[in-house]
Protein backbone atom coordinates (compact mmCIF):
# COMPACT_ATOMS: atom_id res chain seq x y z
CA UNK A 1 0.00 0.00 0.00
CA UNK A 2 2.95 2.32 0.79
CA UNK A 3 4.38 1.81 -2.70
CA UNK A 4 0.98 2.58 -4.23
CA UNK A 5 0.68 5.79 -2.22
CA UNK A 6 4.16 6.87 -3.33
CA UNK A 7 3.09 6.26 -6.90
CA UNK A 8 -0.01 8.41 -6.35
CA UNK A 9 2.07 11.25 -4.94
CA UNK A 10 4.52 11.07 -7.86
CA UNK A 11 1.81 11.01 -10.49
CA UNK A 12 -0.14 13.74 -8.74
CA UNK A 13 2.76 16.04 -9.52
CA UNK A 14 1.77 15.83 -13.18
CA UNK A 15 -1.84 16.63 -12.31
CA UNK A 16 -0.80 19.59 -10.22
CA UNK A 17 1.61 20.92 -12.82
CA UNK A 18 -1.11 20.67 -15.45
CA UNK A 19 -3.71 22.35 -13.23
CA UNK A 20 -1.34 25.18 -12.43
CA UNK A 21 -0.09 25.49 -16.00
CA UNK A 22 -0.84 29.22 -16.13
CA UNK A 23 1.33 29.91 -13.10
CA UNK A 24 4.49 28.75 -14.93
CA UNK A 25 7.18 29.61 -12.35
CA UNK A 26 5.02 29.76 -9.23
CA UNK A 27 6.49 26.83 -7.34
CA UNK A 28 4.49 27.63 -4.23
CA UNK A 29 1.27 27.12 -6.19
CA UNK A 30 2.55 23.78 -7.51
CA UNK A 31 3.47 22.59 -4.01
CA UNK A 32 0.10 23.77 -2.76
CA UNK A 33 -1.82 21.77 -5.37
CA UNK A 34 0.24 18.64 -4.65
CA UNK A 35 -0.48 18.92 -0.94
CA UNK A 36 -4.21 19.46 -1.56
CA UNK A 37 -4.43 16.35 -3.73
CA UNK A 38 -2.38 14.24 -1.29
CA UNK A 39 -4.41 15.22 1.78
CA UNK A 40 -7.68 14.78 -0.13
CA UNK A 41 -6.76 11.25 -1.17
CA UNK A 42 -5.58 10.41 2.34
CA UNK A 43 -9.00 11.36 3.72
CA UNK A 44 -10.76 9.32 1.04
CA UNK A 45 -8.61 6.30 1.71
CA UNK A 46 -9.11 6.45 5.48
CA UNK A 47 -12.75 7.37 5.81
CA UNK A 48 -14.74 6.79 2.63
CA UNK A 49 -17.29 4.05 3.32
CA UNK A 50 -16.28 1.80 0.40
CA UNK A 51 -12.87 0.57 -0.70
CA UNK A 52 -11.07 3.05 -2.98
CA UNK A 53 -8.84 1.78 -5.78
CA UNK A 54 -5.84 4.16 -5.67
CA UNK A 55 -4.56 3.56 -9.19
CA UNK A 56 -8.01 3.75 -10.76
CA UNK A 57 -8.99 6.99 -8.99
CA UNK A 58 -5.68 8.67 -9.80
CA UNK A 59 -5.69 7.63 -13.44
CA UNK A 60 -9.24 8.94 -13.87
CA UNK A 61 -8.20 12.25 -12.29
CA UNK A 62 -5.20 12.55 -14.59
CA UNK A 63 -7.17 11.70 -17.71
CA UNK A 64 -9.91 14.17 -16.79
CA UNK A 65 -7.31 16.95 -16.61
CA UNK A 66 -5.46 15.98 -19.77
CA UNK A 67 -8.53 15.64 -21.98
CA UNK A 68 -9.17 19.36 -21.54
CA UNK A 69 -5.79 20.19 -23.13
CA UNK A 70 -5.78 18.33 -26.45
CA UNK A 71 -6.42 14.74 -27.65
CA UNK A 72 -2.71 13.96 -27.96
CA UNK A 73 -1.53 14.67 -24.40
CA UNK A 74 -2.00 11.37 -22.59
CA UNK A 75 -0.96 9.39 -19.56
CA UNK A 76 0.16 5.78 -20.10
CA UNK A 77 0.33 3.09 -17.46
CA UNK A 78 2.86 0.29 -17.81
CA UNK A 79 0.80 -1.61 -20.39
CA UNK A 80 0.08 1.55 -22.32
CA UNK A 81 3.81 2.29 -22.50
CA UNK A 82 4.41 -1.18 -23.94
CA UNK A 83 1.66 -0.76 -26.54
CA UNK A 84 3.09 2.61 -27.62
CA UNK A 85 6.53 1.04 -27.96
CA UNK A 86 5.11 -1.66 -30.22
CA UNK A 87 3.51 0.96 -32.47
CA UNK A 88 6.81 2.79 -32.82
CA UNK A 89 9.09 -0.21 -33.09
CA UNK A 90 6.83 -2.11 -35.50
CA UNK A 91 7.58 -5.45 -33.83
CA UNK A 92 6.10 -7.60 -31.05
CA UNK A 93 5.44 -11.18 -30.00
CA UNK A 94 1.88 -12.14 -30.79
CA UNK A 95 -0.58 -13.89 -33.11
CA UNK A 96 -0.82 -11.44 -36.01
CA UNK A 97 -4.38 -10.21 -35.64
CA UNK A 98 -6.03 -6.88 -34.98
CA UNK A 99 -8.74 -7.09 -32.34
CA UNK A 100 -11.50 -4.82 -31.10
CA UNK A 101 -13.30 -4.80 -27.75
CA UNK A 102 -17.09 -4.58 -27.98
CA UNK A 103 -19.56 -4.92 -25.11
CA UNK A 104 -17.33 -7.18 -23.04
CA UNK A 105 -16.30 -9.29 -26.04
CA UNK A 106 -13.02 -9.51 -27.94
CA UNK A 107 -13.63 -9.60 -31.72
CA UNK A 108 -11.02 -10.32 -34.38
CA UNK A 109 -11.05 -7.27 -36.63
CA UNK A 110 -8.33 -8.17 -39.12
CA UNK A 111 -6.08 -11.14 -39.82
CA UNK A 112 -2.56 -10.64 -41.20
CA UNK A 113 -1.66 -13.03 -43.98
CA UNK A 114 0.98 -15.64 -43.16
CA UNK A 115 1.02 -15.02 -39.42
CA UNK A 116 -0.05 -17.42 -36.60
CA UNK A 117 -3.73 -16.46 -36.46
CA UNK A 118 -4.07 -17.00 -40.21
CA UNK A 119 -2.06 -20.23 -40.19
CA UNK A 120 -4.11 -21.63 -37.29
CA UNK A 121 -7.41 -20.97 -39.09
CA UNK A 122 -8.82 -18.04 -37.13
CA UNK A 123 -11.10 -15.72 -39.12
CA UNK A 124 -12.16 -12.11 -39.00
CA UNK A 125 -15.39 -11.82 -37.02
CA UNK A 126 -14.51 -14.63 -34.61
CA UNK A 127 -15.45 -13.81 -31.01
CA UNK A 128 -12.69 -14.90 -28.64
CA UNK A 129 -14.21 -16.66 -25.62
CA UNK A 130 -11.18 -18.16 -23.87
CA UNK A 131 -7.42 -17.87 -23.88
CA UNK A 132 -5.62 -20.71 -22.10
CA UNK A 133 -8.88 -21.64 -20.31
CA UNK A 134 -9.32 -18.10 -18.97
CA UNK A 135 -12.86 -16.91 -19.73
CA UNK A 136 -12.66 -13.45 -21.30
CA UNK A 137 -16.27 -12.32 -20.92
CA UNK A 138 -16.29 -8.97 -19.09
CA UNK A 139 -12.53 -8.96 -18.56
CA UNK A 140 -10.88 -5.59 -19.10
CA UNK A 141 -9.65 -4.77 -22.58
CA UNK A 142 -6.07 -4.33 -21.35
CA UNK A 143 -5.98 -7.80 -19.80
CA UNK A 144 -7.44 -9.58 -22.83
CA UNK A 145 -5.11 -7.83 -25.26
CA UNK A 146 -2.09 -8.61 -23.09
CA UNK A 147 -2.99 -12.31 -22.99
CA UNK A 148 -2.60 -12.61 -26.77
CA UNK A 149 0.91 -11.20 -26.64
CA UNK A 150 3.88 -13.12 -25.32
CA UNK A 151 7.19 -14.77 -26.00
CA UNK A 152 7.67 -15.97 -29.61
CA UNK A 153 7.27 -19.76 -30.08
CA UNK A 154 5.00 -20.05 -27.03
CA UNK A 155 1.66 -21.79 -27.64
CA UNK A 156 -1.72 -20.50 -26.50
CA UNK A 157 -5.10 -22.19 -26.64
CA UNK A 158 -7.84 -20.01 -28.08
CA UNK A 159 -11.56 -20.78 -28.08
CA UNK A 160 -13.75 -18.71 -30.39
CA UNK A 161 -17.40 -18.48 -31.26
CA UNK A 162 -18.06 -18.57 -35.02
CA UNK A 163 -21.53 -18.66 -36.49
CA UNK A 164 -22.94 -19.85 -33.13
CA UNK A 165 -20.38 -22.66 -32.87
CA UNK A 166 -17.50 -22.94 -30.40
CA UNK A 167 -14.14 -23.90 -31.96
CA UNK A 168 -10.76 -24.48 -30.27
CA UNK A 169 -7.38 -23.57 -31.77
CA UNK A 170 -3.74 -23.93 -30.78
CA UNK A 171 -1.83 -20.84 -31.88
CA UNK A 172 1.96 -20.47 -31.75
CA UNK A 173 3.05 -16.91 -31.14
CA UNK A 174 5.63 -15.39 -33.45
CA UNK A 175 7.57 -12.17 -33.72
CA UNK A 176 5.15 -9.94 -35.62
CA UNK A 177 6.72 -7.41 -37.97
CA UNK A 178 4.34 -4.54 -38.68
CA UNK A 179 5.22 -3.57 -42.24
CA UNK A 180 4.40 0.10 -42.82
CA UNK A 181 4.37 -0.59 -46.58
CA UNK A 182 1.66 -3.23 -47.04
CA UNK A 183 1.76 -2.97 -50.84
CA UNK A 184 3.76 -1.56 -53.73
CA UNK A 185 3.81 -2.41 -57.41
CA UNK A 186 3.71 -1.20 -61.00
CA UNK A 187 0.37 0.18 -62.20
CA UNK A 188 1.56 0.00 -65.79
CA UNK A 189 4.94 -0.14 -67.55
CA UNK A 190 6.02 3.30 -66.26
CA UNK A 191 4.03 4.26 -63.16
CA UNK A 192 4.94 2.80 -59.76
CA UNK A 193 2.73 2.85 -56.67
CA UNK A 194 3.73 2.78 -52.99
CA UNK A 195 1.21 2.80 -50.15
CA UNK A 196 2.35 3.10 -46.58
CA UNK A 197 0.13 3.25 -43.55
CA UNK A 198 2.30 4.52 -40.67
CA UNK A 199 5.62 6.18 -39.91
CA UNK A 200 7.16 3.67 -37.52
CA UNK A 201 10.89 2.88 -37.24
CA UNK A 202 10.73 0.70 -40.34
CA UNK A 203 9.00 3.24 -42.60
CA UNK A 204 11.97 4.87 -44.37
CA UNK A 205 13.72 1.53 -44.85
CA UNK A 206 10.65 -0.10 -46.39
CA UNK A 207 9.82 2.90 -48.59
CA UNK A 208 13.40 3.02 -49.86
CA UNK A 209 13.43 -0.68 -50.69
CA UNK A 210 10.09 -0.38 -52.49
CA UNK A 211 11.28 2.64 -54.47
CA UNK A 212 14.52 0.99 -55.60
CA UNK A 213 12.69 -2.20 -56.56
CA UNK A 214 10.19 -0.23 -58.67
CA UNK A 215 13.02 1.69 -60.33
CA UNK A 216 14.62 -1.60 -61.29
CA UNK A 217 11.33 -2.56 -62.95
CA UNK A 218 11.41 0.55 -65.14
CA UNK A 219 9.43 3.04 -63.06
CA UNK A 220 9.47 6.58 -64.52
CA UNK A 221 6.68 8.17 -62.43
CA UNK A 222 5.63 7.49 -58.84
CA UNK A 223 2.40 7.58 -56.81
CA UNK A 224 2.79 7.72 -53.01
CA UNK A 225 -0.45 6.93 -51.16
CA UNK A 226 -0.70 8.20 -47.56
CA UNK A 227 -4.48 8.27 -47.33
CA UNK A 228 -5.65 7.16 -43.87
CA UNK A 229 -2.03 7.38 -42.65
CA UNK A 230 -2.17 8.89 -39.12
CA UNK A 231 1.54 9.74 -39.00
CA UNK A 232 4.18 8.66 -36.52
CA UNK A 233 7.88 9.34 -36.01
CA UNK A 234 9.27 12.70 -37.09
CA UNK A 235 12.75 11.42 -37.98
CA UNK A 236 11.23 8.86 -40.37
CA UNK A 237 9.36 11.46 -42.41
CA UNK A 238 12.58 13.54 -42.61
CA UNK A 239 14.35 10.55 -44.17
CA UNK A 240 11.54 9.88 -46.66
CA UNK A 241 11.35 13.51 -47.79
CA UNK A 242 15.14 13.36 -48.20
CA UNK A 243 14.72 10.62 -50.82
CA UNK A 244 13.34 13.23 -53.20
CA UNK A 245 14.98 16.57 -52.34
CA UNK A 246 18.67 17.56 -52.03
CA UNK A 247 20.84 17.42 -48.93
CA UNK A 248 20.72 20.27 -46.38
CA UNK A 249 17.16 21.39 -47.21
CA UNK A 250 14.75 22.35 -44.42
CA UNK A 251 11.94 19.78 -44.06
CA UNK A 252 10.19 21.05 -40.96
CA UNK A 253 10.68 23.58 -38.16
CA UNK A 254 9.35 23.04 -34.64
CA UNK A 255 8.66 25.84 -32.16
CA UNK A 256 8.31 25.06 -28.45
CA UNK A 257 7.92 26.89 -25.18
CA UNK A 258 11.45 25.75 -24.31
CA UNK A 259 14.12 26.93 -26.74
CA UNK A 260 16.00 23.63 -26.44
CA UNK A 261 12.99 21.80 -27.90
CA UNK A 262 12.66 24.16 -30.86
CA UNK A 263 14.49 22.87 -33.90
CA UNK A 264 14.98 23.18 -37.63
CA UNK A 265 15.24 19.74 -39.20
CA UNK A 266 17.04 19.39 -42.51
CA UNK A 267 17.83 16.60 -44.94
CA UNK A 268 21.18 14.96 -44.16
CA UNK A 269 21.86 12.61 -47.05
CA UNK A 270 22.15 12.60 -50.81
CA UNK A 271 18.70 11.94 -52.32
CA UNK A 272 17.60 8.88 -54.28
CA UNK A 273 15.96 10.83 -57.10
CA UNK A 274 15.27 14.57 -57.50
CA UNK A 275 13.68 14.36 -60.97
CA UNK A 276 11.06 11.59 -61.02
CA UNK A 277 7.50 13.03 -61.21
CA UNK A 278 5.56 12.29 -58.02
CA UNK A 279 1.88 12.35 -57.08
CA UNK A 280 1.05 12.17 -53.37
CA UNK A 281 -2.45 11.03 -52.41
CA UNK A 282 -3.97 12.44 -49.21
CA UNK A 283 -7.40 12.48 -47.57
CA UNK A 284 -9.02 13.89 -44.45
CA UNK A 285 -7.40 11.18 -42.34
CA UNK A 286 -3.84 11.85 -43.51
CA UNK A 287 -2.30 13.43 -40.41
CA UNK A 288 0.88 14.59 -38.73
CA UNK A 289 3.91 13.02 -40.47
CA UNK A 290 1.79 12.41 -43.58
CA UNK A 291 1.09 16.13 -43.68
CA UNK A 292 4.76 16.97 -43.21
CA UNK A 293 5.57 14.72 -46.19
CA UNK A 294 2.90 16.27 -48.40
CA UNK A 295 3.52 19.82 -47.16
CA UNK A 296 7.30 19.73 -47.59
CA UNK A 297 7.22 18.26 -51.11
CA UNK A 298 4.47 20.73 -52.02
CA UNK A 299 6.52 23.66 -50.69
CA UNK A 300 9.50 22.58 -52.81
CA UNK A 301 7.23 22.05 -55.84
CA UNK A 302 8.54 18.50 -55.89
CA UNK A 303 5.21 16.65 -56.06
CA UNK A 304 1.59 17.20 -57.05
CA UNK A 305 -0.75 16.67 -54.09
CA UNK A 306 -4.05 15.00 -55.02
CA UNK A 307 -7.22 14.14 -53.08
CA UNK A 308 -8.85 15.85 -50.09
CA UNK A 309 -7.65 18.43 -47.58
CA UNK A 310 -5.64 16.61 -44.92
CA UNK A 311 -6.57 16.26 -41.25
CA UNK A 312 -4.73 19.31 -39.91
CA UNK A 313 -2.49 18.09 -37.05
CA UNK A 314 0.38 20.54 -36.69
CA UNK A 315 1.33 19.53 -33.16
CA UNK A 316 4.38 17.55 -31.99
CA UNK A 317 4.39 15.24 -28.96
CA UNK A 318 7.20 13.91 -26.82
CA UNK A 319 7.11 11.19 -24.18
CA UNK A 320 8.38 11.93 -20.67
CA UNK A 321 9.15 9.11 -18.25
CA UNK A 322 7.30 9.12 -14.93
CA UNK A 323 7.57 6.91 -11.85
CA UNK A 324 7.02 3.15 -11.87
CA UNK A 325 7.27 2.64 -15.62
CA UNK A 326 4.51 5.08 -16.53
CA UNK A 327 4.80 7.88 -19.08
CA UNK A 328 3.27 11.18 -20.08
CA UNK A 329 3.04 11.95 -23.79
CA UNK A 330 2.51 15.68 -24.11
CA UNK A 331 2.31 18.27 -26.84
CA UNK A 332 5.54 20.29 -26.74
CA UNK A 333 5.56 22.25 -30.00
CA UNK A 334 3.93 23.17 -33.27
CA UNK A 335 5.57 22.33 -36.57
CA UNK A 336 5.93 24.48 -39.66
CA UNK A 337 6.54 23.42 -43.27
CA UNK A 338 9.49 24.86 -45.24
CA UNK A 339 7.39 27.79 -46.50
CA UNK A 340 6.57 28.72 -42.88
CA UNK A 341 2.98 27.53 -42.57
CA UNK A 342 1.48 25.64 -39.64
CA UNK A 343 -1.34 23.40 -40.82
CA UNK A 344 -2.93 22.91 -37.36
CA UNK A 345 -6.73 22.94 -37.74
CA UNK A 346 -8.12 23.04 -34.19
CA UNK A 347 -7.27 25.86 -31.77
CA UNK A 348 -7.28 24.03 -28.43
CA UNK A 349 -5.94 27.09 -26.59
CA UNK A 350 -9.23 28.92 -27.19
CA UNK A 351 -11.63 26.09 -26.37
CA UNK A 352 -14.98 27.48 -25.16
CA UNK A 353 -15.00 26.76 -21.39
CA UNK A 354 -18.80 26.45 -21.29
CA UNK A 355 -19.55 24.34 -24.36
CA UNK A 356 -16.19 22.63 -24.83
CA UNK A 357 -16.28 23.55 -28.53
CA UNK A 358 -12.83 23.97 -30.09
CA UNK A 359 -12.64 26.66 -32.80
CA UNK A 360 -10.91 26.09 -36.14
CA UNK A 361 -8.03 28.21 -37.38
CA UNK A 362 -9.41 27.80 -40.91
CA UNK A 363 -12.66 29.49 -39.87
CA UNK A 364 -10.74 32.68 -39.19
CA UNK A 365 -8.18 34.46 -41.32
CA UNK A 366 -5.70 32.10 -42.99
CA UNK A 367 -2.29 33.33 -44.08
CA UNK A 368 -0.73 33.00 -47.53
CA UNK A 369 2.76 31.60 -48.09
CA UNK A 370 4.88 30.94 -51.17
CA UNK A 371 6.40 27.71 -52.42
CA UNK A 372 9.94 27.64 -53.79
CA UNK A 373 8.66 28.47 -57.30
CA UNK A 374 6.22 31.11 -56.08
CA UNK A 375 2.92 29.21 -55.87
CA UNK A 376 0.55 30.37 -53.13
CA UNK A 377 -0.28 27.99 -50.29
CA UNK A 378 -2.13 28.62 -47.02
CA UNK A 379 -1.81 27.72 -43.35
CA UNK A 380 -4.55 26.45 -41.01
CA UNK A 381 -6.79 23.49 -41.73
CA UNK A 382 -4.37 20.90 -43.11
CA UNK A 383 -2.62 20.62 -46.45
CA UNK A 384 -4.84 21.65 -49.36
CA UNK A 385 -4.29 19.42 -52.41
CA UNK A 386 -3.16 20.90 -55.71
CA UNK A 387 -5.91 18.85 -57.34
CA UNK A 388 -8.99 18.32 -55.22
CA UNK A 389 -11.09 15.24 -55.89
CA UNK A 390 -14.60 16.35 -55.11
CA UNK A 391 -17.11 14.07 -53.44
CA UNK A 392 -20.51 14.73 -51.86
CA UNK A 393 -20.55 15.92 -48.26
CA UNK A 394 -21.28 13.07 -45.89
CA UNK A 395 -24.74 12.96 -44.37
CA UNK A 396 -25.11 12.32 -40.64
CA UNK A 397 -26.30 8.78 -41.39
CA UNK A 398 -23.26 8.09 -43.57
CA UNK A 399 -20.85 9.39 -40.94
CA UNK A 400 -22.46 7.19 -38.32
CA UNK A 401 -22.48 4.18 -40.63
CA UNK A 402 -18.79 4.49 -41.49
CA UNK A 403 -17.75 4.89 -37.85
CA UNK A 404 -19.96 2.10 -36.49
CA UNK A 405 -19.65 -1.69 -36.66
CA UNK A 406 -22.54 -1.97 -39.13
CA UNK A 407 -20.39 -2.44 -42.25
CA UNK A 408 -18.12 -4.87 -40.41
CA UNK A 409 -21.09 -6.98 -39.35
CA UNK A 410 -22.58 -6.89 -42.83
CA UNK A 411 -19.30 -8.06 -44.36
CA UNK A 412 -19.17 -10.94 -41.88
CA UNK A 413 -22.64 -11.99 -43.02
CA UNK A 414 -21.61 -11.56 -46.67
CA UNK A 415 -18.47 -13.70 -46.17
CA UNK A 416 -20.36 -16.73 -44.90
CA UNK A 417 -22.98 -16.43 -47.64
CA UNK A 418 -20.34 -16.20 -50.39
CA UNK A 419 -17.55 -18.79 -49.99
CA UNK A 420 -15.80 -17.42 -53.09
CA UNK A 421 -15.60 -14.11 -54.93
CA UNK A 422 -13.73 -13.03 -58.06
CA UNK A 423 -10.05 -12.11 -57.87
CA UNK A 424 -9.13 -8.92 -56.04
CA UNK A 425 -8.18 -7.21 -59.32
CA UNK A 426 -11.62 -7.89 -60.78
CA UNK A 427 -13.88 -7.48 -57.74
CA UNK A 428 -16.39 -4.63 -57.82
CA UNK A 429 -19.80 -4.12 -56.23
CA UNK A 430 -22.90 -2.97 -58.08
CA UNK A 431 -26.25 -1.30 -57.38
CA UNK A 432 -27.82 -4.57 -56.20
CA UNK A 433 -25.25 -4.93 -53.41
CA UNK A 434 -26.03 -1.41 -52.20
CA UNK A 435 -29.72 -2.34 -52.03
CA UNK A 436 -28.80 -5.50 -50.13
CA UNK A 437 -26.77 -3.43 -47.65
CA UNK A 438 -29.69 -1.07 -47.07
CA UNK A 439 -32.05 -4.00 -46.47
CA UNK A 440 -29.58 -5.40 -43.91
CA UNK A 441 -29.33 -2.01 -42.19
CA UNK A 442 -33.11 -1.75 -42.10
CA UNK A 443 -33.27 -5.00 -40.13
CA UNK A 444 -30.24 -4.18 -37.95
CA UNK A 445 -30.75 -0.50 -37.24
CA UNK A 446 -29.26 -0.69 -33.74
CA UNK A 447 -25.81 -1.11 -35.30
CA UNK A 448 -25.66 2.57 -36.20
CA UNK A 449 -28.06 4.71 -34.20
CA UNK A 450 -28.10 8.44 -34.84
CA UNK A 451 -27.95 10.98 -32.02
CA UNK A 452 -31.57 11.91 -32.78
CA UNK A 453 -32.65 8.30 -32.25
CA UNK A 454 -30.85 8.09 -28.92
CA UNK A 455 -32.35 11.41 -27.82
CA UNK A 456 -35.84 10.24 -28.80
CA UNK A 457 -35.45 7.08 -26.72
CA UNK A 458 -34.51 9.12 -23.66
CA UNK A 459 -37.53 11.35 -24.12
CA UNK A 460 -39.81 8.32 -24.40
CA UNK A 461 -38.30 6.80 -21.26
CA UNK A 462 -39.06 10.04 -19.39
CA UNK A 463 -42.63 10.13 -20.72
CA UNK A 464 -43.22 6.52 -19.67
CA UNK A 465 -42.04 7.37 -16.17
CA UNK A 466 -44.84 9.95 -16.11
CA UNK A 467 -47.33 7.16 -16.90
CA UNK A 468 -48.14 8.56 -20.35
CA UNK A 469 -48.73 6.21 -23.27
CA UNK A 470 -47.67 7.49 -26.69
CA UNK A 471 -46.29 4.25 -28.10
CA UNK A 472 -48.11 4.63 -31.43
CA UNK A 473 -46.74 8.12 -31.97
CA UNK A 474 -43.26 6.96 -30.98
CA UNK A 475 -43.37 3.98 -33.35
CA UNK A 476 -44.53 6.22 -36.19
CA UNK A 477 -41.78 8.79 -35.62
CA UNK A 478 -39.12 6.10 -35.17
CA UNK A 479 -40.11 4.44 -38.45
CA UNK A 480 -39.97 7.79 -40.23
CA UNK A 481 -36.44 8.38 -38.91
CA UNK A 482 -35.41 4.94 -40.21
CA UNK A 483 -36.75 5.68 -43.68
CA UNK A 484 -35.04 9.07 -43.82
CA UNK A 485 -31.80 7.61 -42.47
CA UNK A 486 -31.67 4.91 -45.14
CA UNK A 487 -32.66 7.35 -47.87
CA UNK A 488 -29.87 9.79 -46.94
CA UNK A 489 -27.27 7.06 -47.55
CA UNK A 490 -28.00 7.36 -51.28
CA UNK A 491 -26.19 10.71 -51.34
CA UNK A 492 -22.94 8.96 -50.44
CA UNK A 493 -23.51 5.70 -52.29
CA UNK A 494 -20.16 5.70 -54.10
CA UNK A 495 -18.15 6.33 -50.94
CA UNK A 496 -20.06 3.66 -49.00
CA UNK A 497 -19.59 1.13 -51.79
CA UNK A 498 -15.85 1.94 -51.91
CA UNK A 499 -15.43 1.25 -48.20
CA UNK A 500 -17.62 -1.83 -48.39
CA UNK A 501 -15.56 -3.14 -51.30
CA UNK A 502 -12.32 -2.64 -49.35
CA UNK A 503 -13.66 -4.52 -46.33
CA UNK A 504 -14.98 -7.43 -48.42
CA UNK A 505 -11.76 -7.81 -50.41
CA UNK A 506 -9.72 -7.78 -47.21
CA UNK A 507 -11.72 -10.75 -45.86
CA UNK A 508 -10.74 -12.90 -48.82
CA UNK A 509 -7.38 -11.50 -49.95
CA UNK A 510 -6.03 -9.60 -46.92
CA UNK A 511 -4.38 -6.15 -47.04
CA UNK A 512 -2.53 -6.95 -50.25
CA UNK A 513 -5.82 -7.64 -52.01
CA UNK A 514 -7.19 -4.24 -51.00
CA UNK A 515 -4.48 -2.48 -52.97
CA UNK A 516 -4.65 -4.86 -55.92
CA UNK A 517 -8.29 -3.86 -56.23
CA UNK A 518 -7.60 -0.15 -55.66
CA UNK A 519 -4.95 0.31 -58.34
CA UNK A 520 -7.48 -0.87 -60.89
CA UNK A 521 -10.69 0.84 -59.71
CA UNK A 522 -9.82 3.65 -57.27
CA UNK A 523 -10.90 7.04 -58.67
CA UNK A 524 -8.11 9.04 -57.03
CA UNK A 525 -5.45 6.66 -58.32
CA UNK A 526 -6.94 6.83 -61.81
CA UNK A 527 -6.83 10.63 -61.70
CA UNK A 528 -3.21 10.50 -60.53
CA UNK A 529 -2.27 8.27 -63.44
CA UNK A 530 -3.84 10.76 -65.89
CA UNK A 531 -1.88 13.65 -64.39
CA UNK A 532 1.45 11.82 -64.41
CA UNK A 533 0.97 10.76 -68.02
CA UNK A 534 0.34 14.38 -69.03
CA UNK A 535 3.85 15.82 -68.67
CA UNK A 536 2.88 19.38 -69.65
CA UNK A 537 -0.14 19.36 -67.36
CA UNK A 538 1.95 18.01 -64.47
CA UNK A 539 4.64 20.69 -64.91
CA UNK A 540 2.06 23.46 -65.29
CA UNK A 541 0.67 22.62 -61.85
CA UNK A 542 4.09 22.90 -60.23
CA UNK A 543 5.09 26.04 -62.11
Amino acid sequence: MKKTKNKIIAISLIVAVTISFSYKSDFFEIAKQIEIYTTLFKELNLYYIDEVNPAEVTEKAINEVLKNLDPYTRFYDEQGVEDAKIRHEGQYGGVGASIVYREGNLIIREIYKGYPAHNAGLLVGDKILKIDNAILKDQSEEITRAMLKGVPNSIIKVQVERQNKKIDFNVTRETIEINPVPFYGMIDEEIGYISFIKFNKKASKEVKEAFLDLKSQGMKQLIIDVRHNPGGLLNEVIKIVNFFIPKNKVVVTTRSKLDKWSNTLKTRNEPLDTEIPIAILIDNRSASASEILAGALQDYDRAVIIGERSFGKGLVQRSRKLSYGTQLKLTISKYYTPSGRCIQELDYTNRDPKTGIVPKFSDGKVNAFKTEKGRTVYDGGGVAPDIKIEKPMQTAATKRLLTSDALFNYVTSYYYKNPKISTAEDFILNENEFKSLKEYLKNNSKNYELSSEKALKKIIETIEKDDLNIKLQYDSLSNQIQLEKLSSLDKNKDEILDQLTTKIVNRYYFKEGEYQQKIKFDKVIKESVKILKNEKGYMSILN
